[in-house]
């Protein structure tokens, strides 16, 4: 019986990254769009929700806009 072939890679490690390529405001929308593979018009119409449902997303929007990085493989302007 032949031994089955055994990989030692490691699995690539995603990152959230702000995107530098789709912003509009800071890239947080288009960087969580790309994060979980999805169109960021999705991604900032839940922020617009999330806004118009009690004001807590624009403090949620703010607080990802200071922790979440800028991507380094995208051009910053």
């Amino acid at each position: 019986m032949p031994k089955k072939a055994v990989h030692n890679k490691a699995p690539e490690t995603r990152r959230l990254y702000r995107s530098g390529k789709d912003k509009i405001l800071g890239g947080v929308c288009g960087g969580i769009a790309e994060y979980l593979n999805v169109d960021p018009v999705l991604i900032r119409l839940l922020w617009v929700g999330a806004i118009l449902m009690g004001g807590s997303g624009l403090l949620l929007y703010i607080i990802a806009w200071i922790i979440i990085p800028p991507n380094p493989e995208h051009k910053w302007n």
